[in-house]
């Protein structure tokens, strides 16, 4: 696809921004170049103002904004170095499959073994293999759309035993009967599932579960109402998109060519934290049912990780934390990360087998 060039400079500035530790979606770098073509920029500041805006920086790293928009805009000398505790080698970066935008690099790095967590960056591609649907996944498709968790949307609808009146039923039906109510029709609010954010961390860590896991996501992602995924390793990842389309094989294999950091490194703090950097992100974590598949690993500061857990915590209905570590029943959480987030979960589960992850999401309706 051939880009403009007055788009492809904003989208130059929008990759710097990301290579320097500033968390920016897609969806914003679209936005970016929509508002300045709108503006009809007088001048640079304006530029800067829509960057602001759509990219939602944060007061404290104004300064090293600045510095990267007269450096890339100006060809002014960095004045303002970026932090030094955000080096490129632990950015975290946002990928989102979405048509029109440019495809995701082939990665260079090796694929790693995902025997440890670590915190170095591999990036690879992943084929997976073609099979049949498992039982367990037979079962889970069958059930989970009537079992999924509901709420009372603003809408009302007809109901037997709703607690309010339909006026405009009873009136109606008054007409009929020469001005006389001859009937009540009640009515409630109607339900509507709840939101079903899915959070899967595809580091080395995880690497025996991660195939399994977006098989199951691929299953919710055709049959429930409102459902969302991202992947967590050393990158953060939508494919919701990618997990559409209704053949397995080729919605693999499109999440394979698009989570370029599978199997590799572990940054879950600083992955939620992008997660949290996007408002259209935080929206898909209002009122939802979050569920984490990670073993919790945090091999970095534990401060990110556990900043964002409160942060989403706030923002969920329901937070659920499944770590195939607790399929040892001497398990505990003692590590730094885990210790410190356990009051903000509703529930920590085991996330050991697809069994008994896909019971725990027919189990959310009963949260």
């Amino acid at each position: 696809m051939t880009v403009p060039a007055a788009a492809a400079s904003l989208i130059g500035f929008a990759s710097l921004l990301r290579r320097h530790g500033f968390p920016v979606a897609p969806d914003q770098t679209a936005g970016f170049i929509e508002a300045v073509g709108t503006l009809g920029p007088r001048g640079m500041a304006d530029i800067r103002s829509a960057a602001v805006a759509l990219f939602a920086i944060a007061k404290e790293r104004e300064p090293d904004f600045d510095a990267l928009f007269r450096a890339y805009f100006m060809g002014q000398t960095v004045a303002a170095p970026v932090s030094e505790d955000r080096q490129d080698d632990d950015d975290v970066e946002i990928r989102e499959d979405r048509q029109g935008e440019i495809d995701v690099p082939e990665a260079d790095g090796p694929e790693g073994s995902g025997r440890a967590a670590t915190t170095a960056e591999r990036l690879a591609r992943r084929r997976f293999p073609e099979r049949d649907e498992s039982a367990i996944l037979a079962r889970f498709r069958r059930s989970v759309l009537r079992r999924l968790p509901r709420r009372k949307s603003r809408r009302f609808v007809p109901s037997p035993r709703g607690p309010r009146p339909d006026l405009r039923q009873t009136l109606r039906d008054a007409v009929r009967h020469d001005g006389d109510a001859m009937n009540l029709f009640p009515r409630a609010r109607k339900l509507r599932q709840r939101r079903i954010l899915f959070l899967i961390d595809i580091s080395g860590s995880m690497k025996e579960r991660t195939e399994w896991a977006l098989r199951l996501a691929h299953v919710l992602a055709l049959e429930a109402d409102r459902f969302e995924v991202f992947t967590l390793g050393t990158r953060l990842t939508r494919i919701t998109r990618a997990l559409g389309v209704r053949d397995q094989g080729r919605a693999l294999a499109r999440v394979g060519s698009l989570a370029a950091d599978m199997d590799g490194g572990t940054r879950i703090g600083d992955a939620l934290q992008a997660f949290l950097a996007v408002p259209r992100y935080v929206g898909f974590a209002r009122g939802a049912a979050i569920v984490v598949l990670s073993d919790g690993l945090e091999r970095g500061d534990p401060a990110a990780m556990i900043d964002a857990v409160r942060r989403l915590s706030l923002e969920a209905w329901r937070l659920f934390w499944l770590t195939p570590l607790a399929a040892d029943r001497e398990f505990s959480p003692d590590t730094a990360a885990l210790t410190r987030i356990l009051p903000r979960l509703d529930g920590l589960g085991d996330g050991s087998t697809l069994d008994r992850v896909a019971e725990h999401f027919l189990e959310l309706g009963h949260a």
